[in-house]
């Protein structure tokens, strides 16, 4: 029941937030062209969201737990198996609809993250204990060394090319590696060399539809 509680408590805050700036769509039924607010089908889009076995899980766990990640949880080699999304906003009940929020940004990144050629043999983040780490983004190699506040989950990595922050967050498969969206613009622009390309101005975009928004990659050991 309590779990059940928090969900209900899910679904309206996330149609609160993101009512508002889901826009509109245009349909054609019997020959009659209709305009509808996307806003006001969002309950159904989220409940087919809480329905779907890879996404309820981050949403429990985002009501429920709490847990930070430690850098010994950290070490290990990761591999990419999707879109990573979060906010950052501390509120409780904030933080329980941006889940359900983020599970449809996820679904608009997924075919971006596919047009870039993105998946689990070629995208993989390895930490090691001695505070170095190394990455390939697209079977592009990247490496340098890294340190980690498990306080407030922050990366700071630095290599020759680049210094960048990131984030970390639990899900119910492994963590999610996150970046400011223009960093990880930044990051996909030199590893990919794929600067003003359609594709990443996506990522772009939806950066811009919501606040306190975090974008990378979902990672499983």
């Amino acid at each position: 029941m309590k779990t059940m509680k928090m969900l209900v408590l899910a679904l309206m805050s996330a149609m609160m937030m993101g009512c508002g700036s889901l826009g509109t769509m245009t349909g054609t039924s019997g020959g009659t062209t209709t305009t509808s607010s996307e806003g006001s089908g969002a309950l159904g889009g989220i409940l087919d969201i809480l329905s779907n076995p890879n996404t309820i899980g981050n949403v429990i766990s985002s009501v429920i737990g709490t847990n930070k990640l430690t850098q010994a949880q950290l070490i290990g080699k990761w591999n990419y198996y999707g879109p990573g999304v979060a906010f950052t906003s501390e509120k409780a009940l904030a933080n329980a609809g941006g889940e359900v929020v983020a599970a449809q940004i996820k679904e608009k990144l997924q075919p971006t993250y596919n047009t870039l050629g993105l998946s689990a043999s070629n995208t993989i983040f390895t930490y090691n204990e001695d505070n170095s780490f190394s990455a390939n983004i697209r079977g592009i190699p990247l490496s340098g060394t890294y340190s980690y506040d498990e306080s407030s989950g922050k990366i700071t990595y630095k290599t020759l090319l680049l210094s960048f922050n990131g984030y970390t967050k639990r899900n119910s498969n492994g963590i999610a590696i996150l970046f400011e969206a223009k960093q990880l613009l930044k990051v996909l622009q030199t590893i990919t060399a794929l600067s003003g390309n359609q594709t990443l101005e996506v990522i772009g975009e939806v950066s811009k539809q919501y606040d306190n928004l975090r974008l990378g990659f979902d990672v499983t050991k």
